[in-house]
């Protein structure tokens, strides 16, 4: 088949159909030559490495999906998807409220293309509610406001590595770590947190650092884990870390990033404020979690004005944002942001869950991680091969995420931001699930 056939049209027409000037001819007829060579050898005019990442998808989303084809077949009330951390508190009424002004506003103001880093109004409010919390003195220029946190931790990585570069993540970690860091181009490096609390390991930090360490990665509240890291912890990571730089191009230090979206959900401990113990730290945050807003794609990237590398940054994150196609985050929910940048998240309703979930599964004689933050509970399997546990789960349609996919063996995930009634009415599949065990 030639080119022209391919697309319907004849030799004579094509450069008619394409609009080419005289010039332009030789050209095309290069490109259909190179389509028809490829094409009569069966090459793939596709990425590969792209075509592999979506055809494996996420096995957090594909238990997802199966959950949906489930309750489809038997109803909603009896399958029990533990799945995905898709927040299940309401978003605050101020949240409707703000959205109801915005829409008298007129359409190209409401609809319009904000600056390519956010509405300054909206970048100014987020900083001045950091220096209200956390005693700094940000300004709006320090933050770039971003399609969720996804794309924070996209623009980032791609903001502070090079090819060939390694980026340090704690494992149990946020499956997505390893693609965005291997999209970038580097290395993910796996360096595992402390196996009796999970809180971060120094030790293990400090063996995995090379010199083509660029980055490592922290998030705490952690997910899948809830595990959050004190801030001894910190200190004695920023203080290793330091002791790495000083022997490293001072124009060159690895970069601490901060990945926050769970911050504000909190069972009583305290989350230190990163910047103010490492100063060559970026921040991500997301409004997913703390307002309910995973499916409106909103949050920032704080480069804090403390760190030294700051004036080069900002540029770089713009720079990766505008290269990745993440410029312009949703110009009504930048709105939102700004009426409801201190509204309070609800825990309440996560930590009755979590309560509910720890004392039936303790009783049954499973083993987990008393969560201190996020909505996840992190739980031993009750054999070795977390997937075949999980899917053993799924005769009483109990439907968790088995840990290898977050870096370690063994274990299961928990999503416990559902329904009190979905926790309460999975509790006796759970304690059948565990008698099969005994």
């Amino acid at each position: 088949m030639s080119v022209f056939t391919h697309l319907s049209l004849s030799p004579i027409n094509i450069f008619t159909h394409l609009s080419l000037s005289p010039i332009n001819i030789a050209a095309a007829l290069c490109s259909a030559k190179a389509y028809n060579s490829a094409y009569a050898k069966g090459e793939q005019m596709i990425n590969e490495t792209m075509y592999a990442r979506g055809a494996e998808s996420s096995i957090i989303r594909e238990i997802f999906s199966y959950g949906l084809e489930r309750k489809a077949q038997i109803g909603a009330e009896n399958v029990f998807d533990f799945s995905l951390g898709n927040p299940s508190v309401p978003a605050p009424a101020a949240v409707a409220e703000s959205i109801k002004k915005a829409l008298e506003l007129p359409s190209d103001q409401l609809h319009g293309y904000t600056p390519a880093p956010g509405l300054p109004q909206c970048r100014t409010a987020v900083a001045e509610s950091l220096n209200r919390r956390f005693g700094t003195s940000y300004e709006g220029k320090d933050v770039f406001m971003t399609v969720g946190a996804a794309a924070s931790l996209t623009c980032t990585l791609n903001a502070v590595t090079n090819p060939g570069d390694e980026v340090i993540v704690i494992a149990p970690y946020f499956p997505e770590y390893r693609v965005w860091i291997e999209k970038a181009g580097c290395t993910c490096v796996e360096a595992l947190a402390d196996e009796d609390t999970f809180q971060l390991s120094v030790d293990n930090v400090l063996k995995a650092i090379t010199d083509k360490t660029a980055a490592v990665i922290i998030d705490s509240p952690n997910n899948p884990t809830g595990a959050v890291y004190t801030c001894d912890t910190l200190t004695r990571l920023a203080s290793v870390l330091r002791e790495v730089n000083a022997k490293r191009d001072p124009e060159n230090p690895i970069m601490l990033i901060s990945d926050e979206p769970y911050r504000e959900i909190v069972y009583g401990a305290e989350v230190p404020w990163v910047p103010s113990i490492y100063e060559h730290t970026i921040v991500c945050y997301s409004y997913s979690k703390s307002l309910s807003l995973p499916g409106e794609r909103v949050g920032w990237i704080l480069v804090p004005n403390t760190n030294p590398q700051a004036a080069r940054l900002m540029p770089a994150v713009a720079g990766a944002a505008r290269t990745l196609g993440f410029v312009c985050a949703p110009a009504l929910f930048q709105r939102v942001i700004i009426d409801c940048i201190d509204e309070p998240s609800d825990v309440e309703a996560y930590a009755r869950n979590r309560t509910a979930l720890t004392d039936a599964l303790a009783e049954y004689g499973y083993t987990y991680v008393e969560p201190d933050g996020a909505f996840y509970l992190w739980v031993k399997a009750l054999e070795p091969d977390a997937n075949a546990f999980c899917e053993r789960a799924k005769k009483y349609e109990l439907l968790a995420v088995p840990s290898d996919s977050f870096g370690m063996p063994g274990w299961f995930r928990l999503g416990y931001c559902v329904s009190y009634e979905t926790i309460v009415n999975s509790l006796p599949a759970w304690k059948q699930l565990a008698d099969e065990y005994r």
